[in-house]
């Protein structure tokens, strides 16, 4: 996966690279095996828990270009 963005689904985005998983935890989104959440655009989750989704957007970026080198 090259980049995330705030519209993509919390499913795909798992689906594509289950290592973004505890990125998502840690920023308090701890029901992201629920099924709801697998069809929520990362930016509808985002608003659910009071986030703001342009951050996680750059954390979860962050740390894709981190391990892809």
């Amino acid at each position: 996966m090259k980049e995330v963005t705030k519209d993509m689904l919390i499913g795909q985005i798992l689906q594509e690279d289950a290592t973004i998983a505890p990125i998502l935890m840690a920023s308090g989104m701890h029901c992201i095996g629920c099924p709801a959440s697998q069809g929520e655009s990362l930016e509808e989750a985002a608003m659910v828990h009071g986030l703001d989704s342009d951050d996680l957007v750059s954390k979860i970026n962050e740390y894709l270009a981190a391990k892809n080198g």
